[in-house]
């Protein structure tokens, strides 16, 4: 058991990241090429800059020209590069490099952003579809359908202003895209761009309203006034 150990310590170890583990295939990396990549970071690791294709094939116990061509996949795959180094004693030599490989891990990590983002931009879509088709009881029509796209990709009207216009149109029992359309159009003018900020305008334009209302009328018959103006263009 000592010898063993002995020798176990000698052997050394190999670090490889998890997250190329995790990862391998998301960059277009093989099995096959990820143990040849184990073999050659192995045999880098202890100082051999270009390991030969014969040695790693005898390791895993593959043949020789199943090796060159794993190699030459991954370099045509932009997994890695033949580059040359100067060592300690001003030497030039070939070195396997894999910069790319760290590359391309690196932006997995923008990329699912990127589709955790449009899934998020699809899915806040079809909710304000799906949320005026309930209001208004009937499917849009493919122009309504275009008409509330605008809003999203060209005028940029967040999803919630959408829903907050609908929520107006409905308590006023106007079904129509051509009502909320003024009341966002009247936000805009007011540089309304959120829920929230609606909601503010609302709260400090209600005493005024109150205070006009409450003028030879009683209390009890104030009418509930919006914040928006049909007469807007």
């Amino acid at each position: 058991m000592a010898d063993f150990m002995t020798r176990y310590i000698q052997a050394g170890q190999t670090s490889v990241a998890n997250y190329l583990l995790d990862h391998f295939r998301e960059v277009g990396m093989t099995t096959d090429q990820l143990l040849v990549y184990l073999q050659l970071r192995r045999q880098m690791d202890r100082g051999e800059q270009l390991p030969e294709a014969e040695s790693i094939a005898t390791r895993l116990g593959w043949d020789k020209q199943r090796v060159y061509q794993l190699l030459h996949e991954m370099i045509t795959a932009k997994l890695m590069t033949i580059t040359s180094v100067t060592n300690a004693q001003g030497q030039k030599a070939d070195t396997y490099d894999f910069r790319l490989l760290t590359e391309k891990l690196s932006q997995l990590n923008i990329q699912t952003v990127q589709k955790e983002v449009k899934q998020e931009t699809t899915n806040d879509r079809s909710t304000v579809f799906n949320q005026i088709e309930t209001e208004f009881g009937r499917p849009l029509s493919p122009l309504e359908m275009e008409s509330i796209s605008q809003w999203l990709d060209e005028d940029h009207y967040r999803p919630e202003l959408i829903q907050l216009a609908l929520k107006e149109a409905v308590l006023s029992q106007a079904y129509s895209l051509k009502y909320m359309d003024r009341i966002l159009l009247s936000w805009e003018k007011k540089n309304l761009k959120t829920a929230a900020q609606v909601q503010r305008e609302k709260e400090r334009q209600e005493p005024r309203r109150s205070a006009a209302s409450n003028v030879g009328q009683p209390s009890s018959q104030i009418p509930d006034i919006p914040i928006f103006k049909l007469t807007d263009n």
